[in-house]
């Protein structure tokens, strides 16, 4: 380390003006250093000031760049240094170096970009403002056509590089498909043939043992890109071969392994296999569930995040078919899923509360079980106010909406009631999206039919009949929530209260001019409420 600190003292001071012999053997001894230790000579290399060096030796594109560039990635492999990478302004001069011809410095700064961006926000927004997906995705593009065995390596991190940039983020994922990445990557699938896929399992099966960081990057690498093949339908289908692929069973045989990496891409390629309902059914009907569930098990406690969110995708996705639902509950599917609901991790909180809406979706004995779990209905009722989570906040109005209409419980009605998620539906009966709106208000049908006395204080609370005054009156109301409110305005016609509030407010104007409604259940409705309106007024 004494070598290290008088190597970094040296750069320091010489920098650009150093001879390239000399600057090469200084890069050569902090390579050295990080293949001894690579934390701690990181974090060496970070507080000499260095990383501002580089960023003015990567510009004068020197005879060492892709070193340099080497080195760059080594150090990003720590969480803790990808921000100090971004600060120190080398995204700009990497993304340069994009346009380079030599393949080791394409390799070496696709690398370097690639860790910078791993899980870090910071990373993805630099290379984004700095144009780097477009530039790594055109040579991806030509890639594609060449067949030099050569170009698989930079293929392989080039993929990598975008699967970083892009995971877990809406907005960059849909970047790169207005680019075109399906295409690009049906095309890869064309090198399937020729034997990419083989050379990508060979590369995991030789790696998944090896504790070198150099195989761990290479093993998250081959197996990151996998799954990137299945995110087109025709490669996914293609690789699937009915449940009979040696891929498809190769990557079963990732979700048993002690390799969190392998877990996680085992678990992503289950969910990209089960985007479509023959692939499921015939996951569920060949065990896959017991497999997801084991792998969970080992993730409940201190669990890996990544696994449990990729293992919980899977389970999402597998419970869409109709005929899957009841089988997975049979298995004991939600009763896994409820152990992490003590997670703080919002990716987690919004695959387990999709994943328990899609099972109970029509099975009313599932939806009275999970209804009546006063743990689940407060988490729901804390979620709904997850204003910083907006997915979270939905998934949980949207699955406290549909514990009432799939079972239809008096009991589960009083447990959301006693609960406070009464104010939560009216909110959601305001909602932008059509589909939420309806929900609710079905909901809330259901509340008001079953248990208007005991919820009548929390309706008057929440203001509902203003609520349904105010998307009666909206021209943009759609014809469902026209429906649904009138309807819902009958039933509360059985509470003292909240009648006084109908007739203090001008229903009777509003009903009647939707009478003369294009659509005519609309219409029947509108001639109903007026007739209701009218005798209790």
């Amino acid at each position: 380390m004494d070598n290290l600190s008088d190597t970094l003292e040296k750069l320091k001071l010489t920098g650009s003006d150093c001879t390239s012999d000399k600057l090469d053997g200084c890069l050569d001894c902090l390579l050295q250093a990080l293949g001894q230790n690579n934390l701690e000579s990181s974090g060496k290399i970070q507080q000499s000031g260095i990383l501002q060096v580089f960023a003015r030796l990567l510009s004068s594109q020197l005879s060492c760049t892709a070193k340099i560039a080497h080195i760059i990635a080594e150090i990003a492999k720590n969480e803790q240094l990808r921000i100090p990478c971004v600060d120190s302004g080398l995204i700009p001069p990497l993304v340069q170096l994009l346009n380079c011809k030599d393949q080791e410095v394409l390799l070496q700064t696709g690398r370097a970009l690639g860790n910078i961006c791993y899980d870090s926000h910071e990373g993805r927004h630099a290379v984004d403002q700095a144009g780097g997906a477009k530039i790594v995705f055109d040579h991806l593009r030509s890639i594609c056509t060449l067949t030099d065995p050569a170009n698989e390596k930079l293929m392989t991190v080039f993929c990598g590089m975008l699967m970083n940039y892009s995971n877990d983020n809406d907005s960059l994922q849909a970047q790169l498909i207005n680019m075109g990445v399906i295409p690009t990557l049906v095309k890869l699938i064309g090198l399937v043939e020729a034997g990419l896929v083989e050379c990508l399992l060979d590369i995991v099966h030789e790696t998944v043992s090896s504790d070198k960081e150099e195989d761990i990057a290479e093993l998250k690498t081959a197996s990151d890109l996998m799954v990137l093949l299945l995110l087109g339908d025709e490669s996914m289908q293609k690789l699937f071969e009915g449940g009979k692929g040696s891929v498809f069973q190769r990557v079963l045989s990732w979700l048993p392994s002690h390799n969190h990496q392998l877990q996680l891409a085992g678990a992503l390629a289950i969910a990209n296999f089960a985007r479509n309902d023959g692939n499921c059914i015939h996951m569920v009907d060949n065990g896959i569930v017991q497999k997801l569930i084991d792998l969970l098990d080992g993730h409940v406690e201190d669990g890996n995040v990544t696994v449990q969110h990729a293992a919980l995708s899977a389970l999402r996705n597998l419970a869409i078919p109709v005929v899957n639902k009841a089988k997975m509950l049979s298995a004991g599917v939600a009763e896994e899923v409820l152990k992490f609901l003590k997670s703080e991790m919002p990716p987690v909180q919004f695959k387990l509360l999709g994943t328990l809406r899609m099972l109970i979706d029509a099975q009313a004995e599932a939806a009275e079980q999970l209804g009546k779990n006063v743990e689940l209905v407060a988490r729901l009722v804390e979620w709904c106010e997850a204003k910083d989570h907006a997915g979270v906040m939905g998934e949980s109005n949207r699955l406290l909406s549909a514990l009432i209409r799939h079972s239809k419980s008096k009991d589960v009605i009083r447990t959301i009631v006693e609960s406070g998620g009464i104010k939560h539906l009216v909110t959601m009966a305001t909602s932008e999206h059509v589909i939420m709106q309806n929900e609710a208000l079905v909901a809330l049908g259901l509340i008001a039919a079953l248990e208007l006395q005991s919820a009548e204080s929390y309706l008057e609370s929440a203001k509902l009949v203003q609520v349904l005054h105010r998307l009666l009156s909206d021209d943009k109301s759609a014809p469902e929530i026209k429906y649904n409110s009138m309807v819902l305005i009958c039933a509360v016609m059985g509470s003292e209260p909240l009648h006084k509030e109908v007739q203090s407010l001008a229903f009777l104007e509003v009903v009647s001019k939707l009478r003369s409604h294009e659509n005519k259940t609309v219409a029947q409705q509108a001639s109903l409420t007026e007739q209701k309106l009218t005798v209790q007024s």
